[in-house]
Protein backbone atom coordinates (compact mmCIF):
# COMPACT_ATOMS: atom_id res chain seq x y z
CA UNK A 1 0.00 0.00 0.00
CA UNK A 2 0.99 3.45 -1.21
CA UNK A 3 2.08 5.98 1.62
CA UNK A 4 -0.72 8.51 2.43
CA UNK A 5 0.53 11.22 0.73
CA UNK A 6 1.38 9.48 -2.53
CA UNK A 7 -2.11 7.92 -2.75
CA UNK A 8 -3.61 11.45 -1.62
CA UNK A 9 -2.02 12.67 -4.78
CA UNK A 10 -3.19 9.67 -6.82
CA UNK A 11 -6.70 9.43 -6.37
CA UNK A 12 -6.96 13.51 -6.54
CA UNK A 13 -5.38 12.45 -10.27
CA UNK A 14 -7.87 10.02 -10.49
CA UNK A 15 -10.41 12.15 -10.04
CA UNK A 16 -9.14 14.99 -12.72
CA UNK A 17 -8.40 12.36 -15.39
CA UNK A 18 -11.49 9.55 -15.20
CA UNK A 19 -14.73 10.79 -17.20
CA UNK A 20 -16.90 8.88 -14.92
CA UNK A 21 -17.39 9.19 -11.34
CA UNK A 22 -14.86 7.79 -8.09
CA UNK A 23 -16.12 7.07 -5.17
CA UNK A 24 -14.52 6.76 -2.01
CA UNK A 25 -15.95 5.60 1.52
CA UNK A 26 -17.08 9.17 2.37
CA UNK A 27 -19.26 10.20 -0.67
CA UNK A 28 -22.51 10.21 -1.36
CA UNK A 29 -23.68 7.37 -3.56
CA UNK A 30 -20.51 5.10 -2.43
CA UNK A 31 -22.87 2.67 -0.49
CA UNK A 32 -25.25 2.33 -3.38
CA UNK A 33 -22.24 2.03 -6.13
CA UNK A 34 -20.75 -1.18 -3.72
CA UNK A 35 -23.88 -3.16 -3.03
CA UNK A 36 -24.03 -6.38 -5.28
CA UNK A 37 -26.83 -9.04 -6.33
CA UNK A 38 -26.06 -11.18 -3.62
CA UNK A 39 -27.02 -9.17 -0.53
CA UNK A 40 -24.82 -11.32 1.94
CA UNK A 41 -21.85 -9.73 0.19
CA UNK A 42 -20.97 -6.75 2.31
CA UNK A 43 -17.05 -5.30 1.51
CA UNK A 44 -15.94 -1.92 1.53
CA UNK A 45 -13.40 -1.01 -1.53
CA UNK A 46 -10.98 2.17 -1.11
CA UNK A 47 -12.01 3.43 -4.55
CA UNK A 48 -15.04 2.56 -7.04
CA UNK A 49 -13.85 4.09 -10.22
CA UNK A 50 -17.06 4.44 -12.60
CA UNK A 51 -15.37 4.39 -15.82
CA UNK A 52 -17.31 5.59 -19.04
CA UNK A 53 -14.21 4.65 -21.54
CA UNK A 54 -12.01 2.35 -22.41
CA UNK A 55 -9.39 5.29 -21.33
CA UNK A 56 -11.02 5.63 -18.26
CA UNK A 57 -10.24 1.50 -17.50
CA UNK A 58 -6.92 2.09 -18.49
CA UNK A 59 -6.51 5.28 -15.68
CA UNK A 60 -7.53 3.51 -12.86
CA UNK A 61 -6.05 -0.17 -13.94
CA UNK A 62 -2.55 2.59 -13.84
CA UNK A 63 -3.90 4.30 -10.42
CA UNK A 64 -4.59 1.04 -8.97
CA UNK A 65 -0.65 -0.63 -10.02
CA UNK A 66 0.75 2.73 -8.93
CA UNK A 67 -0.58 2.21 -5.35
CA UNK A 68 -0.46 -1.65 -5.31
CA UNK A 69 -4.31 -2.08 -4.62
CA UNK A 70 -5.94 -5.32 -5.75
CA UNK A 71 -8.27 -4.45 -8.31
CA UNK A 72 -11.88 -6.18 -8.79
CA UNK A 73 -13.75 -5.85 -11.76
CA UNK A 74 -17.78 -4.79 -11.82
CA UNK A 75 -19.90 -5.24 -14.96
CA UNK A 76 -23.28 -7.07 -13.79
CA UNK A 77 -22.48 -7.79 -10.05
CA UNK A 78 -24.21 -11.43 -10.37
CA UNK A 79 -21.29 -13.12 -9.15
CA UNK A 80 -22.44 -15.34 -6.18
CA UNK A 81 -19.06 -15.36 -4.38
CA UNK A 82 -19.17 -10.89 -4.35
CA UNK A 83 -16.03 -11.30 -6.82
CA UNK A 84 -17.43 -8.21 -8.12
CA UNK A 85 -15.78 -6.25 -4.98
CA UNK A 86 -13.27 -6.36 -2.91
CA UNK A 87 -11.99 -4.55 0.70
CA UNK A 88 -9.44 -2.12 0.68
CA UNK A 89 -8.68 -2.17 -2.60
CA UNK A 90 -9.99 -0.41 -6.14
CA UNK A 91 -13.33 -1.44 -7.98
CA UNK A 92 -13.75 -1.10 -11.90
CA UNK A 93 -16.91 -0.19 -12.50
CA UNK A 94 -18.40 -0.80 -16.14
CA UNK A 95 -22.02 0.15 -15.80
CA UNK A 96 -21.28 3.27 -17.34
CA UNK A 97 -20.32 1.57 -20.38
CA UNK A 98 -23.74 -0.41 -21.23
CA UNK A 99 -23.18 0.31 -25.42
CA UNK A 100 -24.75 -2.13 -27.80
CA UNK A 101 -24.00 -1.89 -31.28
CA UNK A 102 -25.66 -4.65 -33.86
CA UNK A 103 -24.93 -5.02 -37.20
CA UNK A 104 -27.29 -7.55 -38.58
CA UNK A 105 -25.36 -7.52 -42.14
CA UNK A 106 -22.60 -9.64 -40.56
CA UNK A 107 -24.51 -11.18 -38.17
CA UNK A 108 -22.89 -9.94 -34.78
CA UNK A 109 -22.70 -7.75 -32.28
CA UNK A 110 -20.37 -5.66 -30.13
CA UNK A 111 -21.34 -5.22 -26.69
CA UNK A 112 -19.52 -2.97 -23.29
CA UNK A 113 -18.37 -4.62 -20.61
CA UNK A 114 -21.05 -2.85 -18.57
CA UNK A 115 -23.80 -4.28 -20.16
CA UNK A 116 -26.28 -6.49 -19.21
CA UNK A 117 -28.39 -9.70 -21.05
CA UNK A 118 -31.21 -7.48 -21.20
CA UNK A 119 -29.20 -4.51 -23.17
CA UNK A 120 -27.95 -6.94 -25.24
CA UNK A 121 -31.55 -9.30 -25.98
CA UNK A 122 -33.67 -5.51 -26.55
CA UNK A 123 -31.22 -4.44 -29.00
CA UNK A 124 -30.43 -7.66 -31.08
CA UNK A 125 -34.59 -8.60 -31.24
CA UNK A 126 -36.00 -6.22 -33.55
CA UNK A 127 -33.89 -7.49 -36.21
CA UNK A 128 -35.22 -10.86 -35.21
CA UNK A 129 -31.70 -11.56 -34.09
CA UNK A 130 -30.02 -13.30 -30.62
CA UNK A 131 -27.15 -14.83 -29.07
CA UNK A 132 -26.67 -17.58 -26.53
CA UNK A 133 -27.53 -15.44 -23.45
CA UNK A 134 -28.06 -16.32 -19.40
CA UNK A 135 -31.34 -17.21 -17.95
CA UNK A 136 -32.03 -13.97 -16.53
CA UNK A 137 -31.92 -9.92 -17.67
CA UNK A 138 -29.56 -8.30 -15.25
CA UNK A 139 -26.40 -11.17 -15.54
CA UNK A 140 -23.87 -9.13 -16.80
CA UNK A 141 -22.39 -10.13 -20.44
CA UNK A 142 -19.14 -9.78 -19.76
CA UNK A 143 -18.40 -12.18 -16.72
CA UNK A 144 -21.30 -14.89 -18.18
CA UNK A 145 -19.31 -14.92 -21.70
CA UNK A 146 -15.77 -15.34 -20.49
CA UNK A 147 -17.19 -17.74 -18.01
CA UNK A 148 -18.11 -19.69 -20.68
CA UNK A 149 -21.93 -19.24 -21.06
CA UNK A 150 -24.70 -21.40 -20.49
CA UNK A 151 -28.18 -20.37 -21.44
CA UNK A 152 -32.36 -21.00 -23.18
CA UNK A 153 -30.26 -21.05 -26.19
CA UNK A 154 -27.50 -22.95 -25.72
CA UNK A 155 -29.08 -26.45 -26.92
CA UNK A 156 -29.69 -24.84 -30.46
CA UNK A 157 -26.62 -21.90 -30.64
CA UNK A 158 -24.13 -23.16 -28.49
CA UNK A 159 -22.47 -21.94 -25.26
CA UNK A 160 -21.79 -17.88 -25.35
CA UNK A 161 -17.76 -18.47 -25.56
CA UNK A 162 -18.81 -20.82 -28.99
CA UNK A 163 -20.11 -17.53 -30.18
CA UNK A 164 -17.28 -15.37 -29.36
CA UNK A 165 -15.78 -13.23 -32.19
CA UNK A 166 -13.34 -10.71 -30.44
CA UNK A 167 -12.33 -9.13 -27.39
CA UNK A 168 -11.16 -5.80 -26.48
CA UNK A 169 -9.13 -5.59 -23.34
CA UNK A 170 -7.57 -3.59 -21.00
CA UNK A 171 -4.39 -5.73 -19.40
CA UNK A 172 -2.87 -6.01 -16.31
CA UNK A 173 0.02 -3.16 -17.39
CA UNK A 174 -2.50 -1.20 -18.63
CA UNK A 175 -2.57 -1.21 -22.23
CA UNK A 176 -5.32 -1.69 -24.52
CA UNK A 177 -5.59 -4.63 -27.03
CA UNK A 178 -8.12 -6.59 -29.11
CA UNK A 179 -8.01 -10.81 -28.78
CA UNK A 180 -9.62 -12.68 -32.15
CA UNK A 181 -8.58 -16.21 -33.20
CA UNK A 182 -5.65 -13.84 -35.67
CA UNK A 183 -4.32 -11.23 -33.29
CA UNK A 184 -3.40 -13.05 -30.00
CA UNK A 185 -5.04 -16.24 -30.56
CA UNK A 186 -3.89 -17.74 -27.37
CA UNK A 187 -5.54 -15.10 -25.32
CA UNK A 188 -8.38 -15.37 -27.12
CA UNK A 189 -8.28 -19.16 -26.39
CA UNK A 190 -7.94 -18.38 -22.50
CA UNK A 191 -11.02 -16.07 -22.59
CA UNK A 192 -13.09 -18.81 -24.03
CA UNK A 193 -13.77 -20.00 -20.22
CA UNK A 194 -10.89 -18.56 -18.28
CA UNK A 195 -12.78 -15.43 -16.73
CA UNK A 196 -11.38 -11.95 -16.31
CA UNK A 197 -7.84 -13.50 -15.45
CA UNK A 198 -6.65 -11.64 -18.32
CA UNK A 199 -7.50 -8.40 -18.45
CA UNK A 200 -10.59 -5.93 -18.11
CA UNK A 201 -12.86 -6.97 -21.21
CA UNK A 202 -14.41 -3.39 -22.10
CA UNK A 203 -16.21 -5.12 -25.12
CA UNK A 204 -16.68 -8.28 -26.70
CA UNK A 205 -18.12 -9.03 -30.04
CA UNK A 206 -20.75 -12.40 -30.26
CA UNK A 207 -22.41 -14.28 -33.19
CA UNK A 208 -25.77 -13.54 -33.86
CA UNK A 209 -28.31 -15.85 -35.34
CA UNK A 210 -32.02 -15.23 -37.03
CA UNK A 211 -34.44 -16.37 -33.91
CA UNK A 212 -37.83 -15.61 -35.72
CA UNK A 213 -39.80 -17.53 -32.84
CA UNK A 214 -39.80 -18.45 -29.42
CA UNK A 215 -42.44 -19.73 -27.07
CA UNK A 216 -42.47 -21.09 -23.36
CA UNK A 217 -44.14 -23.62 -21.77
CA UNK A 218 -44.39 -23.50 -17.62
CA UNK A 219 -46.19 -26.32 -15.92
CA UNK A 220 -46.84 -26.22 -11.78
CA UNK A 221 -47.63 -29.80 -10.11
CA UNK A 222 -48.31 -30.80 -6.65
CA UNK A 223 -44.81 -32.46 -5.72
CA UNK A 224 -45.72 -35.88 -4.87
CA UNK A 225 -46.04 -36.02 -8.51
CA UNK A 226 -42.61 -34.76 -8.76
CA UNK A 227 -41.21 -37.82 -9.50
CA UNK A 228 -43.46 -38.72 -12.58
CA UNK A 229 -42.91 -35.03 -14.10
CA UNK A 230 -38.51 -35.44 -13.85
CA UNK A 231 -39.04 -38.59 -15.37
CA UNK A 232 -41.09 -37.07 -18.10
CA UNK A 233 -39.51 -34.35 -19.08
CA UNK A 234 -35.88 -36.55 -19.21
CA UNK A 235 -38.02 -38.49 -21.78
CA UNK A 236 -39.34 -35.12 -23.64
CA UNK A 237 -35.76 -34.05 -23.76
CA UNK A 238 -33.87 -36.80 -24.19
CA UNK A 239 -36.31 -37.10 -27.42
CA UNK A 240 -36.47 -33.71 -28.61
CA UNK A 241 -35.29 -31.27 -30.71
CA UNK A 242 -32.26 -28.90 -30.26
CA UNK A 243 -34.40 -26.16 -30.36
CA UNK A 244 -36.06 -27.45 -26.68
CA UNK A 245 -34.11 -26.40 -23.24
CA UNK A 246 -35.77 -25.17 -19.79
CA UNK A 247 -35.66 -27.32 -16.89
CA UNK A 248 -37.29 -29.38 -14.07
CA UNK A 249 -37.19 -27.53 -11.05
CA UNK A 250 -38.67 -27.67 -7.69
CA UNK A 251 -39.93 -24.23 -6.20
CA UNK A 252 -42.04 -22.21 -4.51
CA UNK A 253 -45.01 -21.38 -5.81
CA UNK A 254 -44.90 -18.07 -7.12
CA UNK A 255 -47.39 -15.36 -6.65
CA UNK A 256 -48.33 -15.30 -10.61
CA UNK A 257 -51.91 -14.69 -12.29
CA UNK A 258 -51.58 -18.88 -13.33
CA UNK A 259 -51.08 -19.98 -10.19
CA UNK A 260 -53.86 -20.70 -8.13
CA UNK A 261 -53.70 -18.25 -4.93
CA UNK A 262 -53.60 -21.41 -2.31
CA UNK A 263 -50.54 -22.77 -4.10
CA UNK A 264 -48.81 -19.52 -3.35
CA UNK A 265 -45.69 -20.15 -1.44
CA UNK A 266 -45.90 -23.77 -1.56
CA UNK A 267 -43.68 -26.12 -2.42
CA UNK A 268 -44.11 -26.99 -5.71
CA UNK A 269 -43.06 -29.32 -8.81
CA UNK A 270 -42.40 -27.67 -12.27
CA UNK A 271 -41.79 -27.98 -15.94
CA UNK A 272 -40.34 -25.35 -17.97
CA UNK A 273 -40.02 -25.80 -21.38
CA UNK A 274 -38.31 -23.26 -23.68
CA UNK A 275 -38.78 -23.69 -27.25
CA UNK A 276 -37.05 -21.50 -30.51
CA UNK A 277 -39.80 -21.85 -32.44
CA UNK A 278 -43.99 -21.61 -32.27
CA UNK A 279 -45.78 -22.24 -29.79
CA UNK A 280 -47.81 -25.01 -31.84
CA UNK A 281 -45.03 -26.81 -31.97
CA UNK A 282 -43.77 -26.55 -28.69
CA UNK A 283 -47.10 -27.89 -27.29
CA UNK A 284 -46.55 -30.99 -29.83
CA UNK A 285 -43.35 -31.77 -27.97
CA UNK A 286 -44.96 -31.28 -24.24
CA UNK A 287 -47.98 -33.47 -24.73
CA UNK A 288 -46.16 -35.79 -22.03
CA UNK A 289 -45.94 -33.30 -19.87
CA UNK A 290 -49.74 -31.93 -20.39
CA UNK A 291 -50.39 -35.34 -19.63
CA UNK A 292 -49.46 -35.38 -16.64
CA UNK A 293 -51.99 -33.89 -13.66
CA UNK A 294 -51.05 -30.17 -12.79
CA UNK A 295 -51.89 -27.50 -11.25
CA UNK A 296 -51.32 -24.40 -13.43
CA UNK A 297 -50.12 -23.92 -16.95
CA UNK A 298 -49.00 -21.18 -19.22
CA UNK A 299 -48.06 -22.22 -22.77
CA UNK A 300 -47.89 -18.85 -24.80
CA UNK A 301 -45.62 -17.57 -27.79
CA UNK A 302 -43.13 -15.07 -26.29
CA UNK A 303 -40.28 -12.62 -27.02
CA UNK A 304 -37.09 -13.95 -26.39
CA UNK A 305 -36.12 -10.42 -24.51
CA UNK A 306 -39.13 -11.09 -22.20
CA UNK A 307 -38.62 -15.09 -21.87
CA UNK A 308 -35.07 -13.52 -20.33
CA UNK A 309 -36.78 -11.46 -17.49
CA UNK A 310 -39.46 -14.42 -16.87
CA UNK A 311 -37.09 -15.59 -13.37
CA UNK A 312 -35.61 -12.52 -12.03
CA UNK A 313 -35.03 -12.00 -8.70
CA UNK A 314 -34.83 -8.86 -7.11
CA UNK A 315 -31.40 -7.83 -6.17
CA UNK A 316 -30.56 -7.96 -2.46
CA UNK A 317 -31.40 -11.64 -1.65
CA UNK A 318 -28.88 -13.53 -0.05
CA UNK A 319 -27.43 -16.21 -2.44
CA UNK A 320 -25.46 -19.62 -2.45
CA UNK A 321 -25.45 -21.73 -5.44
CA UNK A 322 -23.47 -24.22 -6.84
CA UNK A 323 -23.56 -27.38 -10.01
CA UNK A 324 -23.02 -30.78 -10.72
CA UNK A 325 -22.21 -32.11 -14.47
CA UNK A 326 -24.32 -35.68 -14.61
CA UNK A 327 -23.55 -38.39 -17.18
CA UNK A 328 -27.07 -39.17 -17.37
CA UNK A 329 -30.50 -38.57 -15.12
CA UNK A 330 -31.45 -42.50 -14.49
CA UNK A 331 -34.49 -43.23 -12.37
CA UNK A 332 -32.22 -44.04 -9.47
CA UNK A 333 -31.29 -39.63 -10.23
CA UNK A 334 -34.72 -39.04 -9.93
CA UNK A 335 -35.55 -40.42 -6.96
CA UNK A 336 -32.54 -39.01 -5.08
CA UNK A 337 -33.23 -35.61 -6.60
CA UNK A 338 -36.88 -35.50 -5.76
CA UNK A 339 -36.26 -36.60 -2.52
CA UNK A 340 -33.89 -33.68 -1.66
CA UNK A 341 -36.42 -31.10 -2.15
CA UNK A 342 -38.71 -32.33 0.92
CA UNK A 343 -35.42 -30.45 2.80
CA UNK A 344 -35.56 -27.40 0.50
CA UNK A 345 -36.19 -24.57 1.92
CA UNK A 346 -39.45 -23.04 1.42
CA UNK A 347 -40.99 -20.23 1.04
CA UNK A 348 -38.03 -18.70 -0.30
CA UNK A 349 -36.37 -17.92 -4.03
CA UNK A 350 -34.52 -21.31 -3.69
CA UNK A 351 -35.02 -23.53 -6.47
CA UNK A 352 -34.32 -27.46 -7.13
CA UNK A 353 -33.25 -27.57 -11.02
CA UNK A 354 -31.95 -30.18 -13.31
CA UNK A 355 -31.59 -29.17 -17.32
CA UNK A 356 -31.03 -31.16 -20.43
CA UNK A 357 -27.43 -29.97 -22.09
CA UNK A 358 -26.40 -31.76 -25.76
CA UNK A 359 -27.30 -30.46 -28.87
CA UNK A 360 -25.05 -27.67 -30.12
CA UNK A 361 -22.97 -27.73 -26.55
CA UNK A 362 -22.04 -30.75 -27.11
CA UNK A 363 -20.57 -29.97 -30.64
CA UNK A 364 -18.84 -26.84 -29.74
CA UNK A 365 -14.60 -26.82 -30.32
CA UNK A 366 -13.12 -29.63 -27.91
CA UNK A 367 -10.33 -27.84 -26.76
CA UNK A 368 -11.85 -24.45 -24.71
CA UNK A 369 -11.51 -24.89 -21.44
CA UNK A 370 -15.35 -25.80 -20.55
CA UNK A 371 -15.62 -28.63 -20.00
CA UNK A 372 -18.50 -29.01 -18.48
CA UNK A 373 -20.23 -29.47 -22.30
CA UNK A 374 -19.83 -32.98 -22.53
CA UNK A 375 -22.54 -33.92 -19.95
CA UNK A 376 -25.82 -34.64 -21.03
CA UNK A 377 -27.45 -33.21 -18.00
CA UNK A 378 -26.81 -30.73 -15.01
CA UNK A 379 -28.15 -29.76 -11.54
CA UNK A 380 -28.07 -26.42 -10.44
CA UNK A 381 -29.29 -26.05 -6.71
CA UNK A 382 -29.74 -22.06 -6.60
CA UNK A 383 -30.07 -20.65 -3.17
CA UNK A 384 -32.04 -17.39 -2.57
CA UNK A 385 -33.62 -16.49 0.57
CA UNK A 386 -33.98 -13.49 2.79
CA UNK A 387 -33.47 -14.05 6.66
CA UNK A 388 -29.97 -14.49 7.41
CA UNK A 389 -31.47 -16.43 10.23
CA UNK A 390 -31.65 -19.37 7.65
CA UNK A 391 -28.22 -18.73 5.76
CA UNK A 392 -26.41 -22.02 7.68
CA UNK A 393 -30.01 -24.24 6.52
CA UNK A 394 -29.63 -23.00 2.48
CA UNK A 395 -25.77 -23.37 2.66
CA UNK A 396 -26.01 -26.86 4.14
CA UNK A 397 -29.07 -28.17 1.54
CA UNK A 398 -27.68 -26.96 -1.49
CA UNK A 399 -23.84 -29.18 -0.43
CA UNK A 400 -26.56 -31.50 0.42
CA UNK A 401 -27.92 -31.60 -3.29
CA UNK A 402 -24.21 -32.04 -4.21
CA UNK A 403 -23.56 -34.52 -2.07
CA UNK A 404 -26.52 -36.89 -3.45
CA UNK A 405 -25.91 -36.40 -7.60
CA UNK A 406 -22.14 -37.13 -6.70
CA UNK A 407 -22.23 -40.71 -8.03
CA UNK A 408 -23.57 -39.18 -11.31
CA UNK A 409 -21.51 -36.62 -11.59
CA UNK A 410 -18.84 -36.26 -14.03
CA UNK A 411 -16.52 -34.02 -12.22
CA UNK A 412 -16.46 -30.93 -14.50
CA UNK A 413 -18.19 -27.61 -13.28
CA UNK A 414 -19.51 -24.43 -14.53
CA UNK A 415 -17.46 -22.38 -12.55
CA UNK A 416 -20.29 -19.43 -13.35
CA UNK A 417 -22.58 -20.92 -11.07
CA UNK A 418 -19.87 -21.50 -7.93
CA UNK A 419 -19.02 -19.27 -5.36
CA UNK A 420 -15.40 -19.99 -3.55
CA UNK A 421 -15.23 -23.54 -3.51
CA UNK A 422 -11.41 -24.07 -3.43
CA UNK A 423 -8.76 -24.41 -6.15
CA UNK A 424 -9.96 -27.80 -6.56
CA UNK A 425 -13.27 -26.60 -7.94
CA UNK A 426 -11.60 -23.91 -10.34
CA UNK A 427 -9.54 -27.68 -11.51
CA UNK A 428 -12.68 -28.85 -12.64
CA UNK A 429 -13.99 -26.18 -13.87
CA UNK A 430 -10.95 -25.56 -16.42
CA UNK A 431 -9.70 -29.30 -16.99
CA UNK A 432 -6.14 -29.89 -15.42
CA UNK A 433 -4.29 -29.75 -18.57
CA UNK A 434 -6.40 -26.46 -19.14
CA UNK A 435 -5.20 -25.36 -16.01
CA UNK A 436 -1.51 -25.71 -16.72
CA UNK A 437 -2.07 -23.98 -20.17
CA UNK A 438 -3.90 -21.24 -18.85
CA UNK A 439 -1.18 -20.78 -16.07
CA UNK A 440 1.22 -19.93 -18.80
CA UNK A 441 -0.95 -17.49 -20.41
CA UNK A 442 -1.66 -15.99 -16.91
CA UNK A 443 2.56 -15.84 -16.67
CA UNK A 444 2.30 -13.64 -19.76
CA UNK A 445 -0.79 -11.45 -19.17
CA UNK A 446 -0.66 -11.39 -15.13
CA UNK A 447 2.06 -12.40 -14.07
CA UNK A 448 1.83 -10.56 -10.78
CA UNK A 449 -1.80 -11.98 -10.63
CA UNK A 450 -3.32 -8.37 -10.17
CA UNK A 451 -6.34 -9.79 -11.30
CA UNK A 452 -7.27 -12.31 -8.81
CA UNK A 453 -11.06 -11.33 -7.73
CA UNK A 454 -12.17 -14.68 -9.97
CA UNK A 455 -12.18 -18.17 -10.06
CA UNK A 456 -8.43 -17.65 -9.83
CA UNK A 457 -5.67 -18.85 -12.38
CA UNK A 458 -2.04 -18.76 -10.72
CA UNK A 459 0.97 -17.44 -12.95
CA UNK A 460 2.78 -20.71 -13.57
Amino acid sequence: MAPLSKAGTALAELREDLSGAVLVPEDPGYDEARALYNGMIDRRPAVIAQCESPVDVVTAVRFARRLDLPIAVRGGGHSVAGMSLNDGGLVVDLRRMQGVTVHPGASAVRVEGGATMSHLDRACERYGLATTGGRVSTTGVGGFVLGGGTGWLDRKFGLAVDNLLAVDLVTADGEMLTATEEDHPELFWGLHGGGGNFGVATSLTLRLHELPAMSVAFLLYLPEHGPEVVRTYRDVMEDGPREAGGGAIYMTGPPEEFVPPHLVGLLLAGALVTYAGPVEELRRLIAPLLAVPHEAEMVMDIPYADLQCMLDDPPGLRNYWSAEYLTGVPDAFVDVFCARADSMPVPSGTQHVVWPQGGAIAEGPADYPVPFRDAPWAVHPFGAWEDPADDDRVRQWVKDVRADVRPWSTGAVYLNFTGDEGGDRVVAGLGPENMRRLGRLKREYDPDNVFRFNHNIAPS
